[in-house]
């Protein structure tokens, strides 16, 4: 099976940029299916309101009949007090699968991970450039699974990306995602240096096409049984680790 491990969903507060007004899921999906994806994990845009977002999102969600796969967003500035309660509605009540962060609005801190870590489901931060949360997080919270994506920066800042190889290499709950990466011998040394078992295909949709982002996969010219891991099997891992009754 192949999953798409990142796209947005829903609708955002400011309407300035695409990242924080509409991100409508067609005629993404279709060019999903066409691509060969089965299912694609989806997380709400930037919006002020964590908890409403959340909700409209799963509502979404029920609506396309176990095509997405929910990933939770939280802002652990705005969000400071109430973390353990948006997670817990997110995960225990809706059934997200894993928790979104994205590092402009502000990185993850103790209070997220301690919210997350009786979920055991996988927390996707994008670090916006500063890998070294990483650096802090991942060894204090070994049962949390880190996901970065980008490979740590959207914003192609190799400095970051090559800092990000190195954590997939020495943290064992630390993984990258490929979303947007166009740097492609970052990628390619991930999956040398760390294992095809880091490494989970994204495509950072619905703005970017998915069939142009799942080629960059089929670039590295994986055995097949490699190939499934950045595919699907390593999302299919993750969340396999989720606990239901925290």
């Amino acid at each position: 099976m192949i999953i798409d491990c990142h796209c947005h969903a829903g609708k955002g507060d400011a309407n300035t940029a695409p990242w924080n007004s509409d991100a409508k899921l067609e005629p993404f999906l279709t060019w999903s299916r066409n691509a060969g994806i089965q299912k694609t994990v989806v997380f709400p845009v930037f919006t002020q309101n964590s908890q409403r977002a959340n909700r409209e999102l799963a509502a979404l969600v029920k609506r396309y009949h176990g095509r997405l796969i929910p990933f939770a967003w939280i802002n652990p500035k705005r969000d400071r007090g109430r973390i353990k309660e948006l997670i817990g509605e997110a995960v225990g009540r809706f059934g997200f699968r894993g928790i979104k962060v994205h590092g402009s609005q502000a990185l993850p801190n103790r209070e997220v991970c301690d919210a997350i870590r009786p979920w055991r489901v996988p927390l996707l931060v994008d670090v916006f450039g500063h890998p070294e949360s990483i650096e802090m997080l991942a060894p204090q919270y070994p049962e949390i699974d880190f996901i970065v994506p980008h490979f740590g920066s959207f914003a192609d800042d190799y400095k970051a990306q090559q800092r990000v190889v190195d954590q997939i290499v020495k943290f064992p709950n630390v993984y990258a995602d490929t979303s947007g990466l166009r740097r492609f011998e970052y990628l390619q040394e991930g999956v040398r240096r760390a294992s095809s078992a880091k490494v989970l295909f994204g495509t950072d949709g619905p703005w970017l096409h998915p069939a142009v982002e799942i080629a960059k996969i089929h670039a590295l010219k994986l055995p097949p049984a490699q190939a499934r891991q950045v595919l699907g099997g390593n999302l299919i891992r993750l969340l396999s680790k989720r606990n239901t009754t925290s």
